[in-house]
């Protein structure tokens, strides 16, 4: 089968010609017909994640048809349409993975290939609104949005969602769309930061209710001054997956008892923060990873009620991945990069 083979850290993708997996017992091969990108793939290739181990075929997010099944899998999956659960061994603990949890493209051969191998309990029905790229666009971004924005920031269990106001930063990225779309179908007010006028603008196209450009100086104050200011204009949920010197505007803006949850860290370390105003507010600041297998089911399940449709940015065959890599690095795309295999 063809594949995407990264050989070592900084160092280009190889297009190139490999075995085709056979499925062992509990495992199932799918023809992949579209995967997505993440930053994660991109880290990988530059060194700056976590345990890398290479070569490996990357990729986590993929949507295909099952054609093989190992011993011990329903032959009902045979020919059926699937989307894969990239996160693996959770474990029992829904508030913390366990020591065995790994995300499908590294260590794992991942779904840049014509073929991946994969344990059949994570394959999950393609919802029939998605084509197959849309639905290898929602796995990873969007659990870890789900997660972030409905469990750890508490907008599922909220009694009336339609009191919340969420702010999400970064607008454009993958989970920050996700995490915009589900918010806006719950019901919330959104608003976006971007440092890109014309990701705002499509952002309210989206549902967002406003926005600002955080390249603006004390853009905190202006995105404020839009909101009404006042405790009513300050946000009960904040979604960042930035961190950096710019967090501690975020403290500014959350509301007395806000919760706020931190998925990534693009920009770095968080600095100069005054304890006294995360204290005094009785906010709630908390991490968030990928999620369980009952959080995917009830993303799916979500975006199946609500026709939730991921946002594309571009889409390249498959002999093409570094654009796409270098496309993502750029930080120019609002939406997923897609490769059509």
């Amino acid at each position: 089968m063809k594949a995407i083979y990264l050989q070592d850290i900084n160092k280009p993708l190889s297009f190139t010609e490999i075995d085709t997996p056979v499925p062992g017992p509990g495992e199932a091969v799918v023809a992949i017909r579209a995967a997505a990108l993440n930053h994660r793939d991109v880290f990988i290739q530059q060194g700056l994640y976590p345990s890398i181990k290479l070569p490996v075929i990357p990729g986590s997010d993929g949507a295909g048809i099952v054609t093989a099944v190992g011993e011990g899998v329903a032959d009902s999956w045979s020919g059926q349409e699937v989307l894969l659960n990239c996160g693996h061994n959770w474990g029992d603990n829904p508030a913390f993975y366990s020591n065995r949890f790994t995300i499908l493209g590294m260590p794992d051969n991942g779904t840049f290939a014509e073929y991946v191998r994969i344990g059949a309990e994570y394959l999950h029905p393609k919802p029939s609104h998605l084509s197959f790229a849309e639905a290898a666009a929602l796995p990873l971004a969007g659990l870890t949005a789900w997660r972030a924005l409905m469990t750890q920031a508490g907008l599922a269990q909220s009694p009336n969602p339609a009191n919340e106001k969420v702010l999400i930063t970064g607008i454009g990225g993958g989970v920050a769309l996700f995490a915009l779309q589900f918010a806006v179908a719950a019901g919330a007010e959104v608003w976006v930061t971007s440092g890109s006028a014309e990701k705002l603008t499509k952002a309210i196209a989206l549902g967002a209710t406003g926005g600002v450009n955080y390249k603006d100086e004390d853009w905190h104050k202006s995105l404020l001054s839009q909101t009404g200011g006042g405790r009513q204009g300050y946000f009960s949920v904040i979604i960042d997956g930035a961190g950096g010197p710019s967090f501690s505007r975020l403290i500014d803006c959350a509301a007395p008892g806000g919760r706020i949850a931190v998925y990534g860290g693009t920009t770095g370390k968080i600095t100069d923060l005054l304890p006294a105003k995360i204290f005094f507010k009785q906010l709630h600041i908390t991490g968030s990873t990928m999620g369980t297998p009952d959080e995917f089911s009830a993303m799916l399940a979500f975006a199946e009620k609500y026709q939730i449709k991921p946002v594309i940015d571009q889409t390249f065959v498959l002999a093409d991945a570094e654009k796409a890599y270098q496309r993502m690095t750029e930080g120019k795309q609002f939406g997923k990069l897609i490769l059509q295999i």
